[in-house]
């Protein structure tokens, strides 16, 4: 099984066999790292950390040189220094990654019109009606590689198999830059040695749950009788991994597939207790959270904050509104109520503001009157200044002065809307 840092990757031959396995799982190899590669090649070969460089702030991406430290996504930045105190932090420029994103996304959609991003940095592709354009899926699968790489200079790794819960698992074990092709009939054989830890959706607490009942590998399960996992795991996800480790896997690449939420989080330079800065920042977060709800022709029917406190317990507290939105005022406002019901006992270490339940703009009935008309009308203008301007070339004034954070990082930045056109 491949790690994180790309020891113990597994890679197809050449003419490997690909019978049956028509979908494509595309993951851009320690994709915000290699933008800022690509974009300042002296860079390369180096340990880089993607992040604010104030200790306290979170790792967004890594290197794969800083990776083989231990270095992770998500570890606070003065620990991910601590494994590798040679490495580089790089500020996120998250406009550019985006750029890109869109830029490799109509390369997939180049191959097949069946395109299912996940992120910003991954896709599905369903290529099996594409045959005879394009032949086989191991010859389509290196032709997507060798294009993403001569017109973005970015590598990709891709897993092929007749599922899409195979094909990510591939993708993974094939990375850094690889191709890992599985044909129909070596699913079960492909399965059988892998951790149950690699399967889609099992966590660490589900794997902890498996293990302690000596189920290890995916042999295991298939040797555990159906009430040994659910127990473990519950009916639905027992259920879940009883098909799974079979290679059963009904899900179709969805091409209409809804980003489920859109957030922004923020880590300050030092614990904040003052509740007039802390509700100023979920203001901040809250117009760019809206900002990037409009800009993708999203509305969210529930708002959710996180708070993380000084000694690192987290708590969420989320609110449905009676109405979906993409107002930053709106989205502040119920911000703002969630926090009060918060108990702060100690100063906060990060914020952030998150927007779920999305759905498309205008899709919800017309209310009798619009209580956010007069703000909608500022935030379109605001909007507008942006575009024209750049981002924070017009803001509140409350929000004027020195940051108190390293900048606010999107918690799951959405992949770009496809051209349907």
């Amino acid at each position: 099984m491949g790690r994180g840092d790309g020891t113990g990757r597994i890679v197809s031959a050449s003419d490997a066999d690909d019978t049956g396995a028509g979908i494509l799982h595309v993951d851009m190899d320690a994709f915000y790292a290699s933008v800022e590669v690509l974009d300042d090649p002296s860079l390369r070969g180096k340990p880089i950390i993607v992040g604010a460089p104030d200790g306290r702030s979170v790792v967004s991406s890594a290197s794969y040189e800083a990776r083989r430290f231990g270095v992770r996504s998500a570890m606070p930045v003065g620990q991910a220094l601590r494994l590798c105190p040679t490495a580089i932090v790089v500020l996120p420029h998250f406009d550019r990654y985006l750029e890109l994103s869109a830029q490799v996304m109509r390369i997939f959609r180049d191959v097949t019109p069946l395109v299912e991003p996940l992120s910003i940095d991954e896709a599905f592709l369903d290529v099996r009606g594409v045959r005879r354009l394009w032949g086989p899926p191991g010859d389509i699968a290196r032709a997507l590689r060798a294009r993403v790489a001569d017109e973005t200079g970015l590598r990709c790794s891709i897993g092929v198999a007749a599922t899409k819960h195979v094909a990510k698992m591939a993708s993974t074990i094939s990375k850094p830059d690889g191709l890992l092709i599985v044909p129909a009939a070596e699913t079960a054989a492909f399965l059988a040695p892998r951790p149950v830890r690699a399967l889609w959706g099992v966590g660490p607490k589900a794997s902890e749950a498996l293990e302690s009942r000596g189920i290890h590998t995916v042999a295991d399960v298939l040797d555990s009788p159906r009430e040994v996992l659910d127990r473990a795991l519950g009916e639905a996800m027992g259920e879940r991994i009883w098909h799974l480790a079979r290679g059963i896997d009904p899900r179709v690449v969805d091409t209409q597939r809804v980003e489920k939420s859109i957030g922004h989080e923020e880590t300050f330079h030092e614990d904040i207790a003052d509740p007039v800065i802390l509700r100023s920042e979920l203001r901040r977060l809250a117009d760019r959270v809206g900002a990037r709800l409009r800009g993708g022709g999203w509305e969210a029917s529930t708002i959710a904050i996180k708070v993380r406190f000084a000694d690192f317990t987290t708590i969420s507290r989320s609110q449905t509104l009676a109405e979906p939105t993409a107002v930053g005022q709106r989205i502040g406002d119920a911000a703002h109520e969630l926090f009060a019901s918060v108990d702060r006992r100690l100063p906060v270490r990060l914020i952030g503001v998150r927007a779920e339940k999305l759905e498309m703009a205008g899709s919800a009935p017309l209310a009798l009157w619009d209580d956010d008309a007069e703000w909608r009308r500022i935030e379109d203008a605001l909007d507008g200044a942006a575009a024209k301007f750049g981002r924070g070339a017009v803001t509140r004034a409350t929000l004027l002065g020195k940051a108190r954070g390293g900048g606010t990082v999107p918690s799951s930045p959405p992949p770009p809307k496809l051209d349907r056109g």
